[in-house]
């Protein structure tokens, strides 16, 4: 029940980003013009643990502030005889507040794959992990630092240590 309560709040912010977008006025670039291309990666690795995650994404920038788009995400990680390999997709939307303050809201559904050592058994679990991230960052339109929250996260399934992650978002 609480997952169909965020469903909707998500479906409420996209329709509210896209009528905003729609009742503005027109750029007049054409729309590939506007599509910007990012992402994140990342590479952590200590003793007997690795990880690598890769999540490009496209946005189109409206130019009223409002960005909406889609991404991908992999990731695998390695920590002793633990293995996860998450990949999926993702929907963005962002709110340039004033020129150096981002909202954000980015829906995320994974597969998790994860296999693990549990006493003398090998456990294998897949299973599909929604996330809702809200957040809010600093920065100019292609740069941003920042800080989201998981509204759905879920301690013992989460890919995630905590719901509150920091992020560095990079548009060109």
């Amino acid at each position: 029940m609480k997952t169909v309560f965020y469903m909707r709040i998500w479906t409420f912010i996209v329709i509210s980003f896209m009528l905003q977008t729609l009742s503005s006025q027109s750029r007049p670039d054409g729309f590939w013009d506007n599509i910007r291309y990012g992402g994140g990666l990342g590479l952590g690795f200590g003793s007997n643990s690795f990880n690598i995650a890769v999540s490009p994404s496209a946005i189109y920038d409206t130019g009223t502030g409002v960005a909406l788009g889609t991404g991908l995400s992999f990731n695998y990680a390695k920590l002793g005889d633990t293995k996860l390999t998450a990949y999926g997709g993702r929907l963005l939307s962002y709110y340039n507040t004033v020129d150096f303050i981002q909202l954000s809201a980015e829906f995320e559904q994974l597969r998790i794959d994860r296999k693990f050592d549990l006493a003398d058994q090998r456990i294998t679990e897949q299973y599909w992990l929604p996330a809702l991230f809200l957040g809010v960052g600093y920065g100019n339109r292609n740069f941003v630092v920042g800080v989201r929250y998981d509204v759905l996260y879920d301690e013992g399934r989460s890919l995630y240590a905590d719901p509150w992650l920091p992020f560095v978002r990079v548009f060109f």
